[in-house]
């Protein structure tokens, strides 16, 4: 099976056709930079590299040359919006095995595959065509999705810097954004990962119970204790727990918690034996504790005792760059639960979805596409599979920056607030990077 280099910055056309390089049975890493591309390609070996013509930080014939000087036995294909001959004379010129423009057809896409492996060394391209025709079995092991906003930049950061530590963590954001996955990568990531996880909805713990739920009882200690139970705390001995929406625990469940996390010891209810727990505490919040704080509904002492370091769990609107990023996991997530083979989402819904505003975040993304996973019967998600608070809650882009009309001149408008910032004028014409690009070239604007 060969092995394929995809570097694109347009995150979407990039899994579009990862996922259908996937189907003929390809194994494909990708990169969203040149730099990225350079770093896979130090510790991987590919057969082939499909590389964008335009890139952030890199001209993708810039590029090719770099590569060409140190992998020159790879065979390199350029992709480009713009059909211009003498851009593919001179890509040709410089080393590349051949040239793709887009929107691609699939077909041509194979056939530019098997010429470039069958010129590589040892790739036989009756062979790679025989692979073609087997389907692929995508398996998703990876829980946490390292997305490439700059909101998803600085959580991975923050999750690297903070696991190896013992230090007590508390993560604040919305509902449905993510927040145990946070919480058990910096379990992953520390020296506590081959210990126990456990996670505690303190939203779902009666007050009268929650006691008995963190630190355990022994048999006849209240009406019900029929036998022994091991609490929440002893259960994660050596490791984390994680306790989720803590501003619902009671005054009198906040007191308890307090006295565990400063002795590090818990004594079940109705026992005078008290036992020493080794655990690291991380919480979650989707509330100001600040505020709470201060009108007294959440000790002081105790939040200070659990915001040693804190995360903020960013909303998918924050993370709109990630947006494809997230769907295309839990497409194949939803693929492989389902027993499906859906390859990806039409265009039409790829707007839907960057126009929405996601009230539910990621757990509402990752319901949406289960579903229309379960209702596709073709290859790509198309809107009839949606459900219908999508069309009743399409965002309106902002008037000022629509490019229904006089586009030059709002495109203008828009790289003049930016400062010539280019990616920023996109975000501000609700388009991507690649069709700004497009419309620079096609109103000559420098």
């Amino acid at each position: 099976m060969a092995k394929i280099l995809l570097i694109e910055d347009d995150v979407s056309f990039c899994k579009l056709l990862e996922k259908f390089l996937l189907k003929k049975s390809f194994e494909v890493v990708t990169a969203f930079s040149g730099s990225d591309a350079k770093d896979k390609l130090k510790i991987t070996n590919f057969d082939l590299i499909i590389t964008d013509l335009r890139l952030p930080d890199y001209d993708g014939i810039s590029l090719m040359t770099e590569i060409k000087a140190s992998h020159d036995s790879i065979p390199i294909v350029l992709m480009t919006g713009y059909s211009d001959i003498n851009t593919a004379v001179k890509a040709i010129k410089n080393g590349a095995a051949d040239y793709i423009s887009k929107p691609f057809n699939p077909e041509e896409v194979l056939l530019v595959i098997a010429n470039a492996l069958q010129n590589a060394e040892g790739i036989a391209p009756k062979q790679t065509l025989r692979e073609n025709t087997r389907k692929p079995e995508i398996v998703v092991k990876k829980t946490f999705v390292k997305g490439i906003s700059v909101a998803s930049q600085k959580l991975a950061e923050y999750i690297n810097l903070v696991s190896p530590t013992n230090m007590s963590v508390l993560i604040i954001g919305e509902s449905g954004t993510g927040k145990e996955v946070i919480a058990k990568s910096i379990h992953e990531n520390s020296l506590r990962k081959n210990t126990n996880f456990v996670a505690v909805d303190c939203g779902s713990i009666p007050k009268e119970l929650a006691a008995s739920e963190f630190f355990g009882h022994v048999k006849g200690s209240f009406t019900g204790a029929i036998q022994d139970k091991i609490g929440f705390f002893e259960a994660a001995n050596g490791g984390t727990i994680f306790l989720d929406e803590i501003g619902n625990l009671s005054y009198e469940n906040q007191i308890q918690l307090l006295r565990a996390l400063q002795e590090r010891k818990i004594k079940p209810v109705g026992s005078n034996k008290e036992i020493d727990v080794d655990i690291r505490i991380i919480t979650a919040t989707n509330e100001d504790l600040r505020e709470a704080v201060k009108n007294g509904d959440f000790r002081e002492d105790l939040y200070h005792r659990i915001n040693e370091f804190s995360i903020h769990s960013p909303s998918l609107v924050e993370r709109n760059e990630d947006l494809m990023l997230f769907s295309d996991f839990f497409l194949e997530k939803s693929n492989q639960e389902l027993n499906k083979n859906v390859i990806g989402f039409s265009d039409d819904v790829m707007t839907i979805f960057q126009n929405y505003n996601w009230p539910g975040n990621l757990r509402e993304l990752q319901n949406c596409i289960k579903r229309a996973t379960l209702l596709t019967k073709g290859d790509f998600v198309e809107r009839d599979s949606l459900p219908a608070e999508f069309f009743q809650q399409e965002k309106v882009p902002n008037a000022d920056f629509s490019l229904s009309v006089n586009e030059k001149e709002t495109i203008l408008e828009a790289l003049n607030k930016t400062n010539n910032n280019k990616t920023e004028a996109a975000k501000l014409l609700k388009i991507n990077r690649k069709t700004l690009y497009n419309k620079l070239k096609l109103y000559d604007i420098n």
